[in-house]
């Protein structure tokens, strides 16, 4: 049997989301936008957006004196970690590998980290608890920041078995 148009249509159902984002509407900017995009919950973005938005408002009140989006930035930047350590199995062992991180991926770990910090707190609104880690992480405390030293921490601990990262 032939093909139909909708299994042509089919083929081209999932795009890659790093080549056909567009940066958000407010800031024009691709981090936002990735961050908002692990934000969203069951596909509502626009809710997504307006929590991350007023989260930028309380910012600005938290850190008077910098621009609400240089202080994401800078907050992301100061979580991302520079090593990490990936499991590799030599023989019949198990060695916790120091590897370094890539910039893409040190970007996503970063948010994922605060992502996973802000959902594992409660008692605010969840835009309040954004704008008080993205401000913590802006001043290189809080719970991020700890995550990403202990990360290092442990790259440093397992630094032995460094040779084995090939």
């Amino acid at each position: 049997m032939g093909k139909t148009k909708k299994d042509e249509k089919s083929k081209f159902k999932f795009r890659s989301t790093q080549r056909f984002q567009k940066p958000d509407p407010r800031f024009n900017c691709m981090v936002v936008t990735k961050f908002i995009n692990l934000l969203m919950q069951d596909g509502k973005k626009s809710v997504a957006r307006k929590v991350f938005y007023d989260a930028m408002e309380i910012l600005a009140k938290k850190v008077p004196d910098n621009e609400p989006l240089e202080t994401f930035r800078t907050a992301i930047s100061n979580v991302i970690p520079l090593l990490e350590v990936r499991s590799r199995r030599v023989g019949g062992a198990t060695y916790q590998v120091p590897m370094e991180v890539s910039r893409k991926r040190g970007q996503s770990l970063a948010i994922r980290t605060i992502m996973k910090t802000i959902r594992g707190r409660g008692g605010k609104p969840f835009a309040e608890r954004l704008a008080e880690e993205i401000a913590a992480a802006f001043r290189k405390e809080g719970s991020s920041i700890t995550w990403r030293e202990n990360t290092h921490k442990m790259a440093e601990a397992n630094k032995l078995f460094a040779h084995y990262a090939w």
